[in-house]
């Protein structure tokens, strides 16, 4: 079972770099595109250009945390919006994310967060020439739980059932955003609707649970574990606010899930 953060504050990440081996991947958050104030088309990371200095500790914790076994994997999209640019521009835009991969070389995976309404055309086009040009990099989505559950389309205006159909070769994980409800009822009906359990990542927003009531989450992945032992894992949005000690130890999320693995009781 996987342990996942995605990290977008950028306050470091010291305490896992302590200790990582209870972490296994750390996806770096997010990608967009768009012009700047001369009119010319850029990709950034977040509101700054990716070679901005002001990422350099970032990039750096990135690459020694993936020297000692972290996996590395890159966000594109989410609530600020990509896909929309990207795919009206490809040729300009598509290039730079590929640039990016090349010069980041310990980023091993990226994250499509679709929250804009997109042709599941341009989807496929995507996902293909990323496995094309980076034959070892992981692609992994991240849908909401709805979509999931159901073969209506989501929040990018498509059904996720479709996509896995003609794309599940090519699709590594589902980051399974299970903000609505983080149980184990919903991890079934996914299951029982036609994703292997081996490929869910179920994912959990920190303000969820707090520091009393986060041995409810850990119950939700005991009882998934015992059920579905090949089970991908869980991810937190977003690592400073990780339950159940926040900013104090972000990383003790991480070292109380890969327990639940360890203890039968």
């Amino acid at each position: 079972m996987k342990v996942c953060y995605y990290y977008q504050s950028f306050v470091g990440l010291h305490q896992i770099l302590k200790d990582p081996h209870y972490t296994d991947l750390i996806i770096v958050s997010s990608i967009h595109f768009g012009l700047n104030k001369e009119k010319q088309p850029h990709i950034y990371l977040n509101d700054n250009l990716p070679h901005d200095p002001i990422f350099d500790k970032v990039w750096t914790e990135c690459h020694a945390l993936a020297n000692q076994g972290v996996q590395i994997h890159l966000m594109v999209g989410g609530a600020g919006g990509a896909y929309d640019v990207l795919f009206k521009d490809y040729e300009t835009y598509y290039p730079m994310l590929a640039d990016l991969l090349r010069n980041k070389t310990f980023i091993s995976g990226v994250n499509l967060d679709i929250e804009e309404v997109v042709h599941l055309s341009d989807v496929y086009k995507l996902i293909t020439d990323l496995k094309k040009d980076f034959t070892e990099l992981d692609i992994t989505l991240a849908p909401v739980q709805s979509s999931l559950e159901s073969d209506d389309p989501g929040m990018g205006g498509f059904s996720y059932k479709e996509l896995w159909t003609h794309m599940k070769d090519n699709i590594d994980m589902l980051n399974v955003q299970a903000y609505e409800s983080f149980s184990y009822e919903s991890f079934e009906t996914i299951v029982k609707n036609g994703y292997p359990p081996e490929k869910i990542i179920l994912g959990l927003e920190s303000g969820q649970f707090t520091k009393d009531s986060f041995k409810v989450a850990l119950g939700v992945i005991k009882k998934i574990m015992s059920k579905y032992p090949t089970f991908g894992g869980v991810y937190d949005w977003e690592y400073l606010n990780a339950p159940p000690l926040g900013p104090k130890d972000p990383s003790e999320f991480s070292r109380l899930m890969k327990s639940v693995t360890c203890d039968d009781d």
